[in-house]
């Protein structure tokens, strides 16, 4: 049975939670992608019922129901609202795991919580945009060119873009999806989005636009700044997840953080895209579960 909450947060700002799974279980933080906000979803809370997991996620600011921050953060800014998460609902250690835009704030907080995080995953994880030797946009469908290119000038250019082009992708409904996500979808992502999946991602994004394109915004800011720690710090065991067939994260987002992220274990598929790696829930939670001792 899943619950939402709201939570007191940094600032006197309010943060959205969403609990879900076994509620005795060992905690879980997701961190969804971008767009993102908390969204009851089946397969999450089935997967983590069944693996002894307490599924805990939340809204970032200016997604959903959470109060946005004064400006765009960086990723590790995240890992205030994720603490703040934690320990209202009397969470210790944890495992954790990120999708898309939420993987490198489950890396922060690998990085900076190891005293806590037992393990981390990295789903189809974004790298760094500066990685040294890493073409950035290689692979990438011209959508998310045009996206971050208009972020890097700034919020006042990049919000009216996203108000033109990606607003529309927010309000789509279900049926409507995947012709809005244009060239973002390669066939196996197309073949990965079914009835329930899409019905799901079309609830997510509805909530993620409660108010306008802001979270989308400061998230598309951070994805082209510096994320404020070093890869290089972590020493709790890592999982990077990533899938060729996949145009919004390119492979060799994958393949970068595998080789930089110390001692990180490797999931690299030929088959696998962005959205369909993420129905290997399943695979990834036993594996991060194994990693974390537990």
């Amino acid at each position: 049975m899943s619950e939402r909450l709201q939570v007191p947060g940094p600032d006197g700002r309010s943060i959205e939670v969403l609990v879900a799974g076994d509620p005795g279980g060992f905690p879980l933080l997701f961190h969804g992608g971008s767009p993102s906000a908390v969204a009851e979803f089946d397969l999450f809370d089935r997967t983590c019922h069944d693996l002894g997991l307490r599924f805990v996620t939340y809204s970032r600011p200016g997604y959903g129901a959470s109060t946005p921050r004064p400006a765009a953060g960086a990723y590790v800014d995240d890992v205030e609202e994720s603490t703040v998460v934690l320990d209202h609902l009397g969470i210790g250690e944890f495992l954790t795991a990120g999708w898309s835009g939420g993987g490198p704030r489950a890396l922060a907080c690998a990085a900076l919580l190891p005293q806590r995080c037992r393990a981390a995953a990295s789903i189809a994880g974004v790298a760094p945009y500066h990685g040294e030797g890493l073409d950035w946009f290689d692979g990438m469908a011209g959508e998310n060119h045009d996206e971050y290119h208009a972020a890097e000038q700034g919020r006042e250019v990049y919000e009216r873009y996203l108000l033109e082009n990606f607003l529309p992708i927010l309000q789509a409904s279900a049926d409507e999806l995947a012709e809005a996500m244009g060239g973002l979808v390669t066939p196996v992502d197309q073949a990965a989005m079914t009835p329930a999946f899409t019905d799901w991602m079309a609830r997510l994004f509805h909530h993620a636009g409660a108010q306008g394109v802001t979270g989308v915004r400061d998230d598309g800011i951070a994805a082209v700044a510096p994320w404020g720690f070093d890869l290089a710090d972590i020493r709790v065991p890592v999982a990077i997840w990533q899938g060729r067939q996949d145009a919004m994260v390119p492979f060799a987002h994958g393949e970068w953080l595998a080789a930089h992220v110390p001692g990180a274990e490797a999931h690299l598929f030929e088959d696998q895209g962005h959205l369909s790696v993420l129905l290997r829930f399943d695979d990834v939670l036993v594996d991060l579960k194994r990693l974390g001792g537990r």
